[in-house]
């Protein structure tokens, strides 16, 4: 691109800016600078952040949604926090924490990928949603960390380490994104009593709304099952939906339990459990140390593609009693991640390598605390260039 149609795109944008009142944090008008913090500080919320009250049954959604037409969304799988805005400009971030007092995280917040600096809006707007890191971001961050018992478990562990950084320039290299789920207030907007309003206000804002259905007794179920679908296509962790209330002033009429809110419930995917066999049980490698500890996945055929669950040391291979050939049972927690859940044969046949299948060396086993594990005790070569 030459230097004129940079420039020409360049005086766009920032024509689009003034004239929405909304800039991003990677704009390239934009030249935030990085916070470093010997500590987060810690923050009482104006409301409590209450959890959720829980179901795995779509007629007792029914029964809880009656003639009320509701909001049905995704349940992301991120950590919680709250925005607010002054004058148009992002003026504080802050996490959940224990719902009563949370982390101020400003600094952070301020790279998020999709979040807006400033915003048409002038008043004190609060607002509450997800920070989440996305599938495809977290494979690439974990394949670039070589120390296999360092890359992390899941997308939210590395979306709550990444936005509780005491150097923002690194939550800038997570790719964090922001989506939001509840508005708590805006001065002198009115909304019409509805939440998808609010939504829908939010999204003229320039945030990302998380998305969301519109939900009565009639549909709800037929919602479920698209939801259920689509989650194995989700570019976005979820662990479940959640389903709001539209109608604001009956939602608060509600009011809450010592634990929940009246207004919204969280439905959670019943674990779909199937009988296999488990086909193989293949070890590999992670560094610990001057030690190499060994991981072994366990095997099976489940539908079309092969399926794997890892077991992370030799305690949890000993207590299944897992051998190859073993009628197990399998199920995918939250629809995703790969677990076994019972072996009804209990061969105990599993051989423990005597050798290191790398490089041929003697495993021991170690116990540390409850833990069992089994390591190569040969010593690394350090080549010198």
């Amino acid at each position: 691109m030459s230097n004129r149609e940079y420039d020409g795109l360049y005086d766009e944008l920032a024509a689009l800016e003034a004239e929405t009142g909304v800039i991003f944090a990677n704009s390239p008008t934009q030249n935030v600078g990085y916070e470093i913090l010997s500590a987060l500080p810690k923050e009482p919320h104006e409301r409590p952040m209450l959890s959720l009250n829980k179901t795995k049954s779509v007629e007792e959604l029914k029964e809880w949604l009656g003639d009320q037409k509701g909001l049905l969304s995704w349940k992301l799988d991120g950590l919680t926090i709250v925005l607010t805005y002054r004058d148009g400009a992002l003026y504080k971030a802050v996490t959940r924490g224990n719902g009563e007092i949370g982390e101020v995280i400003t600094g952070n917040a301020r790279t998020f990928v999709n979040l807006p600096l400033t915003i048409a809006y002038k008043g004190e707007l609060v607002l509450r949603g997800e920070a989440v890191i996305k599938y495809a971001d977290f494979e690439r961050i974990n394949q670039e960390i070589e120390d296999v018992d360092a890359r992390y478990k899941n997308p939210r562990n590395l979306c709550s380490g990444s936005v509780r950084q005491l150097n923002s320039e690194i939550t800038a290299k997570r790719d964090v994104n922001f989506y939001a789920f509840s508005l708590v207030k805006a001065e002198d907007v009115d909304f019409k009593n509805s939440r998808e309003e609010q939504f829908k206000w939010l999204a003229s804002m320039g945030f990302s709304v998380v998305e969301y259905k519109t939900a009565t007794s009639e549909n709800i179920e037929e919602l479920v099952r698209e939801f259920s679908e689509n989650i194995v296509n989700n570019e976005v962790p979820s662990d479940g939906l959640v389903l709001l209330y539209d109608d604001i002033e009956y939602g608060q009429a509600l009011g809450r339990t010592a634990k929940f809110p009246r207004d919204s419930i969280a439905f959670k995917w019943a674990d779909e459990v199937q009988e296999t066999t488990l086909s193989y049980i293949e070890w590999s490698p992670s560094r610990t140390g001057s030690s190499t500890r060994w991981q072994c996945s366990s095997r099976w055929s489940w539908r079309a593609p092969r399926s794997a669950a890892q077991l992370h040391n030799i305690s949890i291979l000993e207590s299944l009693k897992l051998g190859e050939g073993d009628r197990i049972t399998v199920y995918k927690a939250n629809m995703i991640i790969p677990q076994i859940a019972e072996n009804l044969t209990r061969s105990g046949t599993v051989r423990i390598p005597s050798e290191c299948p790398v490089c041929q060396g003697k495993t021991e086993i170690r116990q540390v605390n409850d833990v069992r594990s089994l390591y190569c005790t040969n010593r690394p070569v350090r080549l010198s260039m």
